[in-house]
C-alpha cells in the first residue's frame, strides 16, 4: 500500500478487505534526486512477506522486488520508471517493514503519466519507458 491509496481511500483499506494500519515515512536525504520511503505495517497473521510481494508484483514491468537482506537505493533507479522494493519482517514481531525507492522525476511524475496514458490508450504499458536506470 502506498500513500496515494490512503489519500484516495481514507479508510486505509486499499486492496485489502480489512482496515490496514501503517506508518509511512518518506526520507529527505542528501541525494541528487529520488524518493526513499520506509513503510511500517503491523501484520495480523504470519506469512512470508517476500513471497507475498514476489507473487503480487511478478507481472509488473516497473516493480523490482529486491532479494532478502538487501536495501534499495535511489541511484539504482535514477532516470527510470522502476519502483524498487525491499520487504522485511522484523524478527520476533509481526511488524513488516517495506523500503521503497523511485526516481521522482520519472516514476513520480513524467514516467508515471506516460505509463498511465499507455494503459488508457491500449498501448503496451512499457512503450517509451523501457529504458534502464543510469548511474551518475
Amino acid at each position: 500500500m502506498n500513500l496515494d491509496i490512503l489519500e484516495n481511500d481514507p479508510s486505509g483499506k486499499g486492496a485489502s478487505e480489512k482496515r490496514v494500519k501503517l506508518t509511512f515515512v518518506p526520507h529527505l536525504l542528501p541525494m541528487v534526486r529520488g524518493i526513499h520511503a520506509t513503510i511500517y505495517v503491523d501484520a495480523k497473521e504470519e506469512f512470508d512477506v517476500s513471497d507475498l510481494y514476489e507473487s503480487f508484483y511478478n507481472k509488473e514491468p516497473f516493480v523490482d522486488i529486491m532479494p532478502a537482506s538487501t536495501c534499495p537505493d535511489t541511484k539504482s533507479v535514477r532516470a527510470s520508471n522502476i519502483c524498487r522494493i525491499a520487504p522485511y519482517r522484523e524478527r520476533g514481531t509481526n511488524r513488516v517493514i517495506i523500503l521503497s525507492v523511485i526516481d521522482n522525476l520519472m516514476k513520480g511524475a513524467a514516467g508515471q503519466a506516460v505509463q498511465n496514458m499507455n494503459i488508457m490508450m491500449g498501448f503496451e504499458e512499457v512503450s517509451g519507458l523501457a529504458l534502464g536506470p543510469i548511474t551518475p
